[in-house]
């Protein structure tokens, strides 16, 4: 695409063919860990279920960390490289991303062993188990995030989210199904080893078919490693990263040193339907941040403006609808969990409605992550997730798992709102779903 040739109809037609369909995945997706969590709360009971809730956000947010940024670095550099015909430093930053990725939560995951081993204290007793065999999860969960991130950058979508997202899924429902028919307790640590065992198997098909491709894509040669210039973009990225799936599991996070693990499971339930909504977005920045770099690289201003336009106005409007149709059946879907679940209907709604007011501000982390200003998205970020931890922590001893539902979706609201502002005066792009104009 030539400087200043805009993004044609049919390709956007095309983006918008392919959101649809990691959109579809992603609720598949949902669907699954949906069924798997209504079974391990309706197995496990309460109390083990809100273990299992509290090490599996704690297993996802490390094992994002441990990319430290490469995962979402590769949607940067990996078009960029293509668009220039830079084939030796990308080869190299394939290597050395899965070798990072790997190694980073090989030892994250030592060292909290260690810790554990050391200081056994820390820790409830039913905590334990579930977090010994975490630590084994980590490690191959940050190198399925990076393969997920060099599937993006290549723009194999599907390839990107359905291993990790519909495949882990369904074989974590099927690995408790079965171990609990042969006899295992149920009990959160057998459902952090079905997610190890799932985890192994789904990463191990994705990153099969990512190395195939690669070969017939990327032919082999020399390898350049400009280490410098990756990690000083990828640290930012990092704590971007970090910041914002702190501001989806920090609500929980902080719960579940306050209130008891039957509360923190009830809460869990309402943000297992979230996801639905915020898969939304998800599927829009899935087949959009990669092209905004590439269009970035390639000079294509009208191309960029036209593509969050479009994109800033669908994505909200996808994510109002589907968060009135999950708020809609929010009590027959919670009731699946136990009847006790239902009265989590008031924090899913609180939940949506920060999502949706986040929709509206557009795709700013995205146009900044990938087009320089990755510094200033991870300044706003990290800053809003320290406000969230305070305030979540000022309204839960007041309001309890409500306070910590208005408290995450404050923030979140208002985390919408500084990043548009932030892309607006250092991109002079205008993300809004609203805005009549782009600067």
């Amino acid at each position: 695409m030539a400087a200043g040739v805009s993004l044609s109809d049919a390709e956007a037609t095309g983006v918008a063919g392919t959101a649809v369909a990691v959109f579809g995945i992603r609720i598949a997706a949902a669907g699954f860990a949906f069924l798997a969590q209504v079974l391990m709360a309706r197995v496990m009971g309460g109390a083990e279920y809100g273990v299992f809730a509290s090490v599996w956000v704690w297993t996802a947010l490390l094992g994002h960390a441990s990319t430290w940024g490469l995962s979402q670095a590769a949607c940067r550099f990996l078009p960029t490289y293509r668009a220039r015909g830079a084939a030796g430093p990308a080869r190299g930053f394939l290597v050395f991303g899965a070798l990072f990725s790997l190694a980073a939560g090989a030892v994250l995951a030592g060292l909290g062993a260690g810790l554990l081993a050391l200081r056994p204290d820390l820790v409830s007793p039913a905590y334990a188990t579930p977090l010994r065999l975490a630590a084994l999860v980590l490690p191959l969960f940050a190198l399925q995030d990076f393969c997920e991130g060099v599937a993006r950058s290549r723009n194999w979508t599907l390839l990107a989210v359905a291993p990790p997202y519909l495949l882990r899924q369904g074989l974590i429902m099927a690995a408790m199904l079965l171990a609990v028919a042969l006899g295992a307790p149920p009990e959160a640590a057998v459902a952090v080893a079905c997610t190890l065992a799932a985890t192994a198997l789904s990463l191990g098909v994705q990153a099969g078919l990512i190395l195939a491709r690669l070969r017939a894509d990327l032919p082999a040669g020399r390898r350049l490693y400009p280490c410098g210039e990756w990690l000083r973009a990828a640290l930012p990225m990092a704590l971007v990263d970090l910041a914002g799936s702190g501001f989806n599991f920090v609500d929980v996070l902080v719960l579940g040193f306050l209130l008891p693990p039957a509360e923190v499971g009830a809460y869990f339930a309402a943000t297992r339907l979230l996801q639905f909504v915020v898969f939304v977005q998800y599927a829009a920045s899935s087949v959009t941040a990669q092209r905004f770099a590439e269009a970035g690289a390639r000079g294509d201003r009208a191309g960029l403006e036209a593509l969050v336009r479009r994109w800033s106005r669908l994505t909200l409007l996808a994510t109002l609808s589907t968060g009135l149709a999950v708020v809609a059946a929010g009590p027959l879907l919670l009731g699946l969990f136990g009847p006790e679940f239902r009265a989590s209907l008031p924090l899913l709604a609180v939940l949506v409605a920060g999502a949706v007011a986040a929709s509206a501000c557009g795709p700013a982390e995205d146009l900044l992550t990938m087009l320089g200003g990755e510094r200033l998205c991870a300044a706003i970020t990290l800053a809003l997730l320290l406000a969230a931890v305070a305030l979540t922590l000022a309204l839960v001893p007041l309001l309890g798992t409500l306070g910590a539902a208005l408290a995450a979706a404050a923030v979140t609201a208002a985390r919408g709102l500084a990043l548009a502002l932030a892309a607006r005066r250092r991109l002079g792009l205008a993300t809004p779903a609203f805005a009549r104009g782009r600067a």
